[in-house]
C-alpha cells in the first residue's frame, strides 16, 4: 500500500531487533492488577496483564520485563518459575508461551497458538505443573505437554467425554498419577507414565464433584471445591479440612505451606493442615483490595491483588502490611494522553468506535477511573477518582496555552472538569452552566461532551452529542455560549463528534461520525460542511480525527482513508473546500496513501512528519508530504503491545512519541524535535560513538532549515543536510556509501540566512 524505505530494525531477527530497539523505546505498564505469582528460592515474581516483575528478597532489587524486552503477550494469564531449569514460563489467554531464559533472552513458543486445532477462544493457559522434566500446561481445551530439555511442545491431551475439549484448571502429580481438575467433569486421573495419555479412555473419573483446583501437599492430595471448602483425599474419599467461606480462586503449595486464596481471604496451613495464618482483605485499610492468589517465601506472605500489586505480611504478624509493585500507571488501558512541559497526563475513560462510553467488561457500566500523571522526577502519581466530582468515562483533556497548570477534561457522561494546580476545582454540568451551556439528555446518556480544544485566548471549546447547539464554549470571563449546527448538518440529534481542533484563524474544525467535517467560525459568522460529494471528496463521512501541520495543511483521518486540505485559510475566503488524496507509487503503480484504512489518530512532529495510527495495523511515520514511509511499527516488529493505538502524543522538546493502546503505554525516542530560536545549544549524541553502537548520531538544538555539514578532520565533506525541525540524524556514512573511519568529525551548523553558526565535534570509534 505504501512506498517502502529500508528500515533495518524491522528486517533483522526478532531478538536482535529488540535488543537494538530497546535503546529507543520505553514501556509504561501497569502493575496494579496481578494475574499470577510464582517464586524461586530468592525471588518473588508476579505478572500483570502485560508485564512481569520480580523482587530479590535478599537485596530488595526490583526487575521489570515488558514488551520493550520482548515480553509480548496478548494478555498474561499465568506464570511459573522452574527452579530445575532456572527458567520462567509466562502463559497468555491466547495460548502463547513465553520462556524467560536465565540470560534474560525471551523465547516465543507459539505451538498452542498455531498447532492446537481448537477455537482460538479456548486456548487460554491456566496453570503450569512441572514433573520429571516436563511441564503440564492446563488450558481451556485440555493439557499440553512442554519438554524442559528440548524446549518444545509434545503431546496434547483432550480428556473430555469422547475426547472432547474440556477446560482444565490445574494438574498435580501424586504417586505417579496425574490428576486434572476440569470445569464440569470433576477430577480425572491417569498414570503419568502411560505412553498413551493422548487416548481419552486412559483417563478415569477420580471424583465427579465440582472442583476449582487440586494440588499435592505433604504426600497427600488436596482439593479446593466450588462449595468454598478445602478437602484432603483418603483414597477417593474427600475429608474436609476447612471452610473458606467463599469460592476458592487459587490453591498452591510450597515445601512448608498450603495456601488457598479467595476474593476476600488468604488461608495458610502447615504440614499438619493446621491453619498457620489467615488474612482478610478488610484488615488492609490503606486501600481497598481484593485478592487473586498468594504464596509464602521464608515465612513472608505475598498476596496478589486486583487493585494494588502485591501485599506482603509476615506469617508471625498478619496485622502489618506493605505494598510491593513497580511504579506505573494504574491501568494498561490508556485512552488519551497529553504532554505538558512538566508531565504526561493519562486518561482511562474511553468510548468505543461507535462512541459508546459503557464498559463491556466487569465491572460493567461507565468507566470510573482516576487520572494518572507521569514525570521523571516523581514517576506516576494520581488524581484520585474520589476527587473528580463523579466525572465518568473521561474522553480527552487540554492545557490552557496561557497557563498549563489549568487543565480541562471532558467526560462522555458527566460534563467538563476543571483542574487547577493538580486539584479538581469544578465540574461543569447542565446545572451550573446556564441556558447557553451544557444540556442533559437522560439518565442513560448524560452529557456526551468531547474536546476540549482551547484557543489562543484561553476559551474552552467542546462539542456535545445529540443536540442542535452542539458546539459550546466556556469563555475566559466564565460565561458559556452555544452555537447551533443544525443549519449546517442534518440530524444533529443522532450525531457524534470526535475531538475538534482550532486553527490560527480561530476556526473550529469538528469531525463527525455521520456528516463529514464541520467547519465553523463565529467571528465571521460562517460555517460549512465537507463531505463525500463532488466538492468535499471525503472517502467517508465518518471523520475520526484531524490535525493541522506546520504548513497549515489540514490532515483528515476517516473510517475509510486519508484526505488533505492544502490550507486552512481556504475556509476564510471560499464557500466550498476540496480535499485531495495523497497519491504514491508502489511497484510502479499509483496508489492512494492509506486507501480504505480506518484511521484512529494523526500527530505532527517537529519536522512536519505525520504519525498515523491505523486500526489493527499499528503506526506509520510518513514524510511531511506523505510520499515516503519512514517507519511502520506493529506489535510484531516493535514493542507496541497492540496494533490499535488509540492516541499519539509527541513531546516537542525531547521528540519522544507516546503511543496509548488498550494493552499498555509505550514511547519511541524520535528525532523530530521543535526547532530552536538560535544555535547556542547545538549538541550531538551519542558522543563518542563506540564500536558496538548500531544506531544513528543525533544532532539536536537546531533552528528550522539550518544547514548541517559534517567533515573529517582534514575538511573532507562526508554528509550534508537541512533540518526540518530541531534534530537531524546521521548514519555515520559518507553520503550513504560506506561507514566512515574512526576519528574526530566536525559538525558545521548555520542558520538559513547564515547569520548564526556553531561548530561541534563528534568522535567515532570503530
Amino acid at each position: 500500500m505504501i512506498k517502502k524505505l529500508v528500515f533495518l530494525l524491522l528486517c533483522l531477527s526478532f531478538h536482535f531487533g529488540f535488543s537494538q530497539q530497546n535503546q529507543l523505546w520505553k514501556g509504561y505498564f501497569s502493575f496494579n492488577k496481578i494475574k499470577d505469582i510464582t517464586e524461586s528460592p530468592t525471588k518473588v515474581m508476579a505478572v500483570s496483564d502485560n508485564a512481569f516483575f520480580s523482587k530479590d528478597i535478599n537485596n530488595n532489587q526490583l526487575k521489570v520485563i515488558n514488551s520493550i524486552d520482548g515480553l509480548k503477550a496478548e494478555t498474561i494469564s499465568a506464570v511459573y518459575h522452574s527452579t530445575t531449569s532456572n527458567r520462567t514460563f509466562v502463559g497468555s489467554n491466547n495460548g502463547l508461551l513465553l520462556v524467560i531464559n536465565p540470560d534474560g533472552n525471551i523465547l516465543i513458543k507459539n505451538g498452542i497458538v498455531e498447532e492446537v486445532p481448537v477455537s482460538p477462544f479456548i486456548k487460554k493457559i491456566n496453570h503450569f505443573n512441572e514433573y520429571n522434566g516436563k511441564i503440564y500446561i492446563s488450558c481451556d481445551y485440555g493439557i499440553s505437554v512442554f519438554d524442559l530439555t528440548t524446549l518444545e511442545f509434545g503431546d496434547t491431551y483432550y480428556i473430555g467425554n469422547n475426547g472432547e475439549s474440556i477446560k482444565i484448571f490445574q494438574t498435580t502429580v501424586l504417586n505417579d498419577e496425574i490428576y486434572a481438575t476440569t470445569q464440569s467433569f470433576g477430577i480425572r486421573k491417569a498414570a503419568v507414565s502411560n505412553p498413551n495419555l493422548v487416548d481419552f479412555s486412559q483417563w478415569q473419573v477420580f471424583n465427579g464433584d465440582y472442583w476449582i483446583g487440586v494440588t499435592t501437599f505433604n504426600n497427600q492430595l488436596v482439593g479446593a471445591n466450588s462449595n468454598g471448602r478445602l478437602y484432603k483425599f483418603t483414597g477417593n474419599t474427600p475429608l474436609e479440612i476447612a471452610n473458606l467461606g467463599s469460592l476458592p480462586l487459587d490453591i498452591r503449595t510450597n515445601n512448608d505451606y498450603l495456601i488457598a486464596t479467595t476474593l476476600t481471604g488468604v488461608f495458610i496451613y502447615n504440614q499438619s493442615l493446621v491453619q498457620a495464618a489467615q488474612i482478610q482483605n478488610s484488615q488492609i485499610t490503606e486501600v481497598p483490595v481484593t485478592f487473586v492468589c498468594a504464596t509464602v517465601i521464608n515465612n513472608v506472605i505475598y498476596i496478589g491483588t486486583n487493585e494494588n500489586g502485591l501485599v506482603t505480611a509476615s506469617i508471625s504478624n498478619t496485622t502489618s502490611f506493605q505494598f510491593l509493585m513497580p511504579n506505573g500507571p494504574i491501568n494498561d488501558a490508556v485512552f488519551r494522553i497529553k504532554k505538558s512541559s512538566r508531565e504526561l497526563w493519562a486518561l482511562y475513560g474511553k468510548y468505543n468506535r461507535t462512541y459508546n462510553p459503557y464498559n463491556p467488561n466487569p465491572p460493567y457500566g461507565l468507566f470510573q477511573y482516576p487520572i494518572s500523571k507521569f514525570s521523571t522526577q516523581n514517576g506516576w502519581t494520581l488524581i484520585p477518582y474520589a476527587d473528580l466530582f463523579g466525572a465518568k468515562s473521561l474522553s480527552n483533556l487540554a492545557f490552557n496555552p496561557n497557563n498549563e497548570k489549568e487543565v480541562y477534561v471532558s467526560s462522555y457522561y458527566s460534563g467538563l472538569l476543571k483542574i487547577v494546580d493538580d486539584v479538581p476545582t469544578q465540574l461543569f454540568t447542565n446545572t451550573n452552566t446556564g441556558t447557553n451551556g451544557l444540556e442533559f439528555l437522560n439518565t442513560d446518556d448524560g452529557m456526551r461532551v468531547n474536546g476540549p480544544a482551547i484557543d489562543r485566548d484561553g476559551n474552552v471549546w467542546v462539542t456535545e452529542n445529540f443536540f442542535d447547539k452542539a458546539l459550546k464554549v466556556l469563555r475566559t470571563n466564565g460565561q458559556w455560549q452555544s452555537y447551533d449546527l443544525s443549519t449546517t448538518i442534518p440530524d444533529t440529534n443522532v450525531e457524534n463528534y470526535a475531538i475538534p481542533v482550532v486553527d490560527k484563524n480561530n476556526t473550529k474544525w469538528i469531525p463527525t461520525s455521520r456528516n463529514g467535517l464541520v467547519v465553523y467560525n463565529e467571528t465571521i459568522n460562517k460555517s460549512l460542511q465537507i463531505k463525500n460529494n463532488d466538492a468535499g471528496k471525503l472517502p467517508s463521512e465518518d471523520v475520526r480525527c484531524v490535525a493541522i501541520d506546520n504548513r497549515n495543511q489540514m490532515w483528515i483521518g476517516t473510517g475509510r482513508g486519508l484526505r488533505i486540505i492544502s490550507s486552512v485559510d481556504q475556509f476564510m475566503s471560499q464557500d466550498e473546500i476540496e480535499t485531495r488524496a495523497i497519491i504514491i507509487l508502489e511497484d510502479d503503480l499509483a496508489q492512494e496513501l492509506f486507501f480504505d484504512q480506518f484511521i484512529l489518530d494523526i500527530a505532527v512532529d517537529g519536522a512536519n512528519r505525520k504519525w498515523v495510527s491505523i486500526a489493527e495495523s499499528g503506526v506509520y511515520l510518513v514524510s511531511s508530504n506523505g510520499q515516503e514511509t519512514i517507519y511502520h511499527f506493529t506489535k510484531e516488529n516493535s514493542p507496541l503491545p497492540s496494533d490499535n493505538v488509540t492516541d499519539i502524543e509527541i513531546d516537542p522538546i525531547s521528540g519522544e512519541i507516546f503511543f496509548a493502546t488498550e494493552k499498555g503505554l509505550v514511547s519511541f525516542k524520535g528525532t523530530a524535535t521543535s526547532p530552536n530560536d538560535d544555535l547556542q545549544n547545538v549538541y550531538a549524541y551519542p558522543n563518542p560513538v563506540r564500536p558496538n553502537f548500531t544506531g544513528t548520531v543525533k544532532i539536536a538544538g537546531l533552528t528550522s532549515k539550518a544547514t548541517i555539514k559534517i567533515t573529517d578532520i582534514e575538511g573532507n565533506l562526508v554528509h550534508e543536510t537541512t533540518s526540518e525541525g530541531g534534530t537531524i540524524e546521521w548514519d555515520t556514512t559518507a553520503f550513504g556509501k560506506y561507514k566512515v573511519a574512526s576519528g574526530v568529525y566536525m559538525i558545521l551548523v548555520s542558520t538559513q540566512d547564515g547569520t548564526d553558526t556553531n561548530v561541534k565535534k563528534v568522535m567515532i570509534i570503530r
